[in-house]
């Protein structure tokens, strides 16, 4: 498609997405992606996209590529669409919504991580919902890199990686930062917190602060296209692993 110039998620980040895994075809974990999308648009005021159309897009994007096998990335954006200059939208919004493929290798062992100078704020939509402004992360990616960056929030406390969310084990429990840490509702973390108990972990959210990380028996990062993977070192300093890790991982292989 041809993205008009006054599109305001060009000009101005007004908008959101969604990266959805394919596998052989077949979008997976699509009714939660959607679901998400639908609560973020509610929230922001803009159309909410229909499922159904969705999901058809989707396909369409992966029409037009040879993703009968394999594994691929399907970018689902929401635009607010065109508007006049200026930050105030049109009376009457009418979204641009379009699809793109792109194959996906999933990264394989485990992962670094350095604490980046670029804080979370958890009063901004932006760190709760998928929207088009995403130049934080960007930053914070670039800065850490070729590790994955650890994003603290405005009070200093963990939040997330720069693409995923973030988890660790300590005595049978497993930790993560609550959503009002300024924290992504992960789809892969819902899963997560959804089967731990099978593998005797006990879940807690909250607040915790950085130490948390160094005090930790095992460290993992989730997002819907990595699953769930290790993390091996912050700062540069190693940091232990747990063979649950890679249960976990085993055990949400047919959705990652």
């Amino acid at each position: 498609m041809t993205m008009p110039l006054d599109d305001r998620g060009l000009l101005l980040g007004d908008g959101v997405f969604e990266t959805i895994l394919a596998l052989d075809g077949e979008l997976i974990l699509f009714d939660a992606h959607i679901a998400r999308m639908r609560r973020a648009c509610w929230e922001l005021g803009l159309n909410q996209p229909d499922p159904d159309a969705a999901r058809r897009l989707c396909e369409l994007a992966l029409g037009d590529t040879d993703a009968t096998l394999g594994r691929f990335a399907v970018r689902l954006t929401l635009t607010a669409g065109s508007g006049g200059r200026g930050l105030d939208r049109p009376e009457m919004i009418e979204p641009h919504v379009f699809a793109a493929t792109s194959r996906h290798v999933r990264p394989d062992g485990a992962i670094g991580l350095r604490t980046s100078a670029i804080r979370r704020n958890p009063t901004s939509p932006g760190a709760r919902m998928k929207t088009l402004s995403y130049l934080d992360n960007v930053m914070a990616r670039r800065e850490a890199a070729p590790a994955e960056a650890l994003m603290l929030n405005t009070s200093g406390d963990l939040a997330c990686a720069a693409a995923a969310n973030l988890f660790w084990i300590k005595e049978g429990r497993l930790f993560t930062p609550s959503l009002d840490c300024g924290v992504l509702d992960g789809v892969m973390r819902r899963q997560v917190l959804l089967v731990a108990g099978e593998f005797g972990l006990s879940p807690r959210e909250g607040s915790f602060p950085p130490s948390a990380l160094t005090e930790a028996e095992a460290v993992f990062l989730t997002n819907s296209l990595i699953g769930v993977r290790p993390v091996s070192s912050l700062d540069g300093v190693d940091l232990p692993t747990l063979p649950v890790v890679r249960d976990l991982a085993d055990r949400l292989s047919d959705v990652s």
